[in-house]
């Protein structure tokens, strides 16, 4: 990695980071895709941790003392947590998903989906590999994208435009999985349009994340909790694929209504070319 540090400020490399994250995930999961059953689960797991690995090593790697001292606030600063504002999202999610269901039975879906489901999606990996991978998706995940990946992009741009941005990467990133037999994405192969609903429903998500992460001080557990509830979520309550169509629409709509509610945090610049330590975080990026 070539250094970073320029006038005695360090520069964010977003690209780079994106590039590295993708290849060191993407050299585990393309080869998942030609191997059978659980064998397939281990090289799943390894890049799914690529994003917290890369985070990490760029932020140690950084020579700057800010970024680190960040990264361990991020990640052991607990008392940061707004947990009202952690609880008003998970909230938020269970209405979006109540909304869509009842939205759903005009198109002829059932009500029994307000229920949970007996079984992972995954099932081609094993219950416990399923249950680990959630977990890991939950945990392990926002330590990548929170770690460096999200302030890379945001030192460039509003936080908007960034949500928007990491939103498509981050979900362009799960291409993959569909290939892996067993996983949930594989599962959507049997229909385009579930193909092309869950790479778009990725991106409104990524607004309602920076969101959560931005309101609890750039707090790492904000998000991992939202994350474990979103997928949780997402694979026990028994919604179709086709009500998860109209999910997404409703996620879009309340993504609107959260960034108009939160134009300052969204549009703002004031944090654009600033390391940690040179911005008020709590007065002006949770605003």
């Amino acid at each position: 990695m070539k250094k970073t540090i320029q006038n005695g400020k360090y520069r964010y490399r977003p690209v780079l980071f994106f590039a590295l994250t993708y290849l060191f995930t993407w050299i585990f999961w393309i080869p998942a895709a030609f191997v059978p059953g659980e064998t397939g689960a281990p090289l799943m797991m390894i890049g799914l941790i690529a994003p917290a690995v890369v985070s990490t090593a760029f932020v140690l790697l950084s020579g700057s003392d800010a970024l680190k001292k960040d990264l361990k606030n991020k990640l052991i600063g607990f008392y940061k947590v707004r947990w009202a504002n952690v609880f008003l999202a998970v909230g938020v999610f269970a209405l979006i998903v109540a909304v869509s269901i009842l939205l759903s039975l005009a198109f002829g879906q059932k009500m029994n989906q307000f229920s949970f489901t007996d079984d992972f999606s995954f099932t081609g990996v094993g219950v416990g590999s399923a249950l680990i991978t959630i977990l890991a998706a939950s945990v392990i995940e926002e330590v990548g994208w929170k770690g460096y990946c999200e302030d890379s992009i945001g030192n460039y741009m509003n936080w908007f435009w960034e949500s928007l941005l990491f939103g498509v990467i981050w979900s362009f990133w799960h291409f993959p999985l569909l290939f892996i037999k067993g996983t949930y994405q594989a599962g959507l192969m049997v229909n385009p349009l579930y193909v092309v609903n869950f790479f778009i429903s990725g991106i409104p998500l990524g607004y309602i994340i920076t969101w959560v992460y931005l309101a609890s001080d750039r707090s790492i557990l904000a998000c991992m909790i939202f994350h474990l509830f979103v997928n949780f979520m997402q694979e026990k309550i028994a919604m179709t694929p086709e009500t998860k169509c109209v999910e997404t629409i409703v996620v879009i709509i309340a993504t609107v209504i959260i960034v108009m509610k939160k134009k300052d945090m969204f549009f703002e610049t004031r944090h654009v070319g600033r390391l940690p330590d040179e911005v008020s975080i709590k007065g002006e990026m949770s605003k």
